[in-house]
């Protein structure tokens, strides 16, 4: 199985120290994203696969896991819709969907895809609140 590094360099994941890169830096892997890197990678057996905590960035306490970004590529793609990769993806984290993960940013794509572009990408920056409260004036 396989990793990239930035830059789109190709390792191999056995090599890879298991990081999330966060919007603030690298830290240690917490259970949640743990148990969705485990799922991911017995449920489709990927080439690669880019896991990305983004929770910092969003308003919500320090050290959360619920908001994620995930590339995953795989030859289990091969003949499916994206539409398809992705109800497979939700099903296979169906447990962690249904709480505590918020918000998954998903990548799916085969090997093929991947190679033409091999970057993970990055969330646009949260507007924080709700649509409620978002651009309301504070009392």
């Amino acid at each position: 199985m396989w990793s990239a590094l930035p830059g789109g360099r190709l390792v191999p994941m056995a090599t890879r120290i298991c990081l999330s890169r966060g919007s603030s830096g690298s830290r240690a892997v917490g259970p949640v994203e743990a148990a969705i890197r485990a799922k991911l990678e017995q449920a489709l057996s990927p080439e690669v696969l880019e896991l990305r905590n983004e929770s910092g960035g969003h308003a919500v306490p320090p050290g959360s896991e619920t908001h994620f970004r995930v590339a995953v590529v795989s030859s289990r793609f091969e003949g499916m819709s994206l539409l398809q990769r992705h109800r497979l993806i939700h099903e296979v984290l169906s447990e962690e969907l249904a709480a505590p993960v918020h918000a998954l940013a998903i990548r799916a794509q085969t090997p093929a895809q991947w190679r033409e572009n091999p970057h993970l990408g990055t969330s646009p920056p949260c507007l924080g609140g709700s649509k409620k409260t978002r651009g309301t004036p504070s009392p």
